[in-house]
Order: C-alpha cells, then structure tokens, then sequence
C-alpha cells in the first residue's frame, strides 16, 4: 500500500494538492491506495476535493501519529516547525498512515502551496 502524506498551506486549493500528488507518484513510479494529511488541515476543502478528484481516501492523521514519526521523517522545515508545530509534515503523514512498518518511498517534494511524500506499507 503506498500512501500520498500531503502538507498545505490555509485555503490551499484542490488543483496544487493534486498536482504535487500526481507528480510525486510519477516520480516513484507507483499509485497510492490513499491521502493522508494533518488533523490541523481536516478543516480545509482543497484537500477533500483533491482526494475526491485522486480517487483517494483521505485520511485524517491526529498530532500525536505525526509526532511519533517526527524521528523517522528525511525533510525538516524549520517553517513548518514554527507554523505547525512539526518539522515535517507530509513525511509524518504518510508514515503514520503506513504504520509501524512502513518506509519512505519518496522525501517531500514541494509545489507551489503543497508538498507530498510517499510511503510504503502493509494493507489494513
């Protein structure tokens, strides 16, 4: 199961998420099973409409999954520490929604108001 972590910025919209999505897939060569972002983005329509416009589940990572991850994440961003609270946040995102076992498949990579990383991991 690969997993699409998305991070964004407020009233980011649909079309930056799916792109990053779509290129960061590109890149590894693979389609993801699902869309994972942050609890403090829940709130934001651009992700719903990119995961629906993906064919995505998304899923809802809470503060602390992406905590615990923090240590296994490639890409720190001192900004998004300071605007977030955490030093990456799509990396943790799919991380947390790949599991204990899962693996980065792709770092972050950035476009525009969005930014995707790829993990690898087992099937609920």
């Amino acid at each position: 199961m690969i997993v699409a972590g998305v991070g964004c910025r407020r009233a980011c919209p649909a079309d930056a998420i799916v792109v990053v999505v779509r290129r960061a897939l590109a890149l590894a060569a693979c389609e993801a099973a699902a869309l994972a972002a942050p609890a403090f983005r829940a709130d934001e329509p651009g992700l719903r409409l990119a995961a629906t416009a993906l064919g995505l589940p998304l899923a809802i990572v809470d503060g602390a999954a992406l905590a615990a991850v923090q240590p296994r994440c490639i890409t720190r961003s001192a900004r998004a520490a300071e605007t977030t609270g955490f030093a990456s946040v799509a990396e943790a995102a799919a991380l947390a929604v790949a599991g204990p076992g899962g693996i980065l498949l792709l770092p972050r990579i950035a476009s525009g108001q969005a930014t995707c990383a790829l993990a690898r991991g087992r099937a609920p």
